[in-house]
């Protein structure tokens, strides 16, 4: 089973990494979505280990998932967005491989580090998904509000709607959000 996860949170990453490398239409649902349901199968997963979650593997755990999220604070500030047929798009430079690469070796060193602690479960392929799954809602925590900012509204998903339309849609909408008043924005 730990074999099957490692393999899949590497397909997971080289996929995440080559779509991003080579650029693609952002959806909001993928940016924002996908994460955060990533994220509660990695707590779901979590939950299910067999073994006890001392409070030591809760320390390293928590760790993991702040290095996750600066990480993808991290990639979130350097992934380049921009108008592409009134959409938005989005590519990382290629620069942007040595945060993949930091993370990983820091994410080995911390559960080698959790071992010698004796945070079995923190050192295992438990806490994978839901560390991941932080790592892409940081990146999105930052790619987002960018996007809306920019007033480019997310590639329409397969239904045609572009997810959260409404906060990217008009001029009008940006003075009354500099404005503070949302109440119309949201009634759409």
């Amino acid at each position: 089973m730990d074999v099957l996860k490692i393999v899949a949170v590497i397909a997971i990453i080289g996929y995440v990494i080559a779509r991003q490398l080579l650029g693609e239409p952002l959806r909001g649902k993928r940016l924002i979505l996908m994460p955060a349901v990533l994220t509660v199968i990695g707590i779901v997963d979590l939950g299910k280990s067999t073994q006890h979650l001392a409070g030591v593997d809760i320390a390293f755990i928590a760790a993991s998932a702040v290095l996750a999220a600066g990480v993808g604070v991290w990639q979130g500030t350097m992934m380049r967005l921009e108008s592409r047929e009134g959409v938005l798009w989005g590519q990382m430079p290629a620069r942007s491989l040595w945060l993949w690469a930091g993370f990983i070796v820091a994410r080995i060193a911390l559960n080698l580090v959790a071992n010698g602690f004796g945070a079995h479960v923190a050192a295992s392929t438990a806490p994978l998904l839901v560390t991941l799954g932080i790592n892409r809602l940081a990146q999105a925590a930052v790619i987002a509000p960018r996007a809306f900012a920019a007033g480019v509204p997310f590639a329409p998903e397969e239904d045609g709607k572009s997810f959260l339309s409404g906060l990217t849609s008009s001029e009008q909408d940006h003075s009354k959000l500099a404005k503070g008043d949302l109440r119309d924005m949201f009634r759409r």
